[in-house]
């Protein structure tokens, strides 16, 4: 299984790998962890893998489902959030979600919804989802993301396989600099060549990491460093001067507390707009 945007966890990555070459992916996941662990990298794969029709490891990335997945256009994915920011997961939500998932896919095999928060929910509202993780129709498919799975109702948990991530270990202070030469060294190569989901799974693995502010903002200019001199080495200019630039507003986002999942998605979005 191709589970390239997760950052450490080899341990989660093997258990998932075995299951998807087993006895298949499981109908629900709490997918825990602190920000930084990768928990929406992860729920993103997740679903890439359920719905992917490509041949071999999966999710392929190369095929249209992965491709609608990664641009967030797939009409057989959805993501529930809170009604308005800071707000949790209401009960309402959960019934509406329920009355969803037994309408049949409308592309794919399998049904996918990722519900955000999911450990801060009410317990009336963790109550409906628990009737819905019980009854739900076999197709359907739910990734609960929780900052504490210890949120949710034992009942629930009871209900799902738990994933509880970790984030990847910081290097040493002597090592810090070669760490963040190859990371740049990455995420600048996939800038120059890379696909959609290719860019989007090197800039999760890349930027969707725990760092202090100063750690995010040198491992920025040393992308825009590395694509700069690409450039200068004759390679695709326009590209590279594009990534450049949308670098350097990554580098001032960062100092605003945007999530590395968020400059993942942005920068993705800003290479294949009209390119």
């Amino acid at each position: 299984m191709n589970l390239s945007t997760l950052a450490g966890n080899e341990k989660i990555k093997d258990q998932l790998a075995r299951q998807e070459r087993g006895r298949g992916l499981s109908h629900a996941y709490i997918i825990s962890g602190p920000p930084g662990s990768g928990r929406h990298a992860l729920a993103r794969q997740l679903a890439a893998a359920m719905l992917c029709t490509g041949t071999g490891e999966r999710p392929c990335g190369r095929c249209v489902p992965c491709q609608k997945v990664m641009k967030g256009i797939h009409p057989d994915l959805s993501v529930t959030a809170g009604p308005e920011e800071g707000k949790p997961i209401t009960v309402d939500q959960v019934r509406a979600l329920r009355a969803d998932a037994y309408i049949r896919p409308n592309e794919g095999e399998r049904k996918v919804c990722i519900l955000e928060g999911a450990d801060r929910m009410n317990a009336p509202a963790q109550n409906a989802m628990l009737k819905l993780l019980e009854e739900g129709p076999p197709y359907a498919a739910f990734l609960l993301i929780a900052g504490n799975a210890g949120g949710l109702l034992q009942t629930v948990r009871s209900r799902c396989e738990e994933l509880a991530l970790t984030p990847a270990e910081v290097p040493e202070a002597g090592e810090a600099d070669q760490q963040r030469q190859a990371l740049a060294g990455k995420l600048a190569a996939a800038l120059e060549r890379a696909g959609e989901l290719e860019l989007l799974e090197a800039a999760a693995s890349v930027l969707d990491v725990k760092r202090s502010r100063e750690e995010l903002s040198a491992l920025l200019d040393e992308v825009a460093d590395q694509l700069t001199a690409r450039a200068a080495a004759g390679g695709d200019r326009r590209r590279l001067l594009r990534a450049v630039k949308l670098v350097k507003e990554l580098r001032r986002a960062a100092g605003l507390n945007v999530s590395g999942s968020q400059l993942s998605g942005w920068l993705c979005a800003g290479m294949f707009e009209a390119l």
